[in-house]
């Protein structure tokens, strides 16, 4: 009997923690994928936010885009979010990544439209000192704060899905 008060307690107090919401599911269906990279087809590049949600009821955002990049060579152009974790997945084409080392003649960047979508960040030209490696569909790359990222060359036109972890809640849900 004692130990069945003592179980009915625990549930009892229980409950009310285990009833709390952590948040909802944010569903995005491929259909949305595919329409917004397919608008983006016609551009030379493009980042594009499909979708920012609050997480864990606001304690932190995530961000999902579209990124477009056309077929080039010898890229001059690389970025550092300041804030955001970036996740890479791969969905079309091929390139030459380069992550890590020094961004050349790095400013932080004052255009409205990147910090929108990524936050506040310093761009610039090649990064010197850095990893270079082929990057393909189906590939997934993490990018912490701060990471010196760019296109060294585009073989394929590249289209990828990016997840940014923001948890300093700099992009707006959309």
């Amino acid at each position: 009997m004692r130990t069945a008060l003592a179980l009915a307690a625990v549930f009892a107090v229980a409950s009310p923690a285990l009833a709390q919401t952590r948040g909802t599911a944010t569903d995005i269906a491929n259909a949305d994928v595919q329409a917004l990279a397919k608008t983006m087809s016609a551009m030379p590049g493009g980042d594009e936010l499909l979708r920012v949600a609050g997480i864990n009821n606001g304690e932190y955002n995530v961000g999902v885009a579209i990124v477009h990049r056309a077929k080039a060579v010898n890229i001059a152009a690389s970025l550092a979010h300041h804030q955001i974790t970036e996740i890479y997945h791969i969905i079309s084409g091929s390139g030459t990544m380069v992550s890590g080392g020094t961004i050349e003649n790095a400013k932080d960047t004052t255009d409205a439209h990147t910090i929108s979508v990524v936050g506040p960040s310093a761009a610039g030209g090649k990064i010197a000192g850095g990893v270079t490696r082929k990057i393909g569909a189906g590939d997934v790359v993490i990018l912490p704060p701060d990471t010196p990222h760019g296109w060294s060359e585009v073989s394929e036109e590249l289209v990828y899905l990016v997840v940014r972890m923001d948890p300093r809640k700099v992009l707006k849900p959309k």
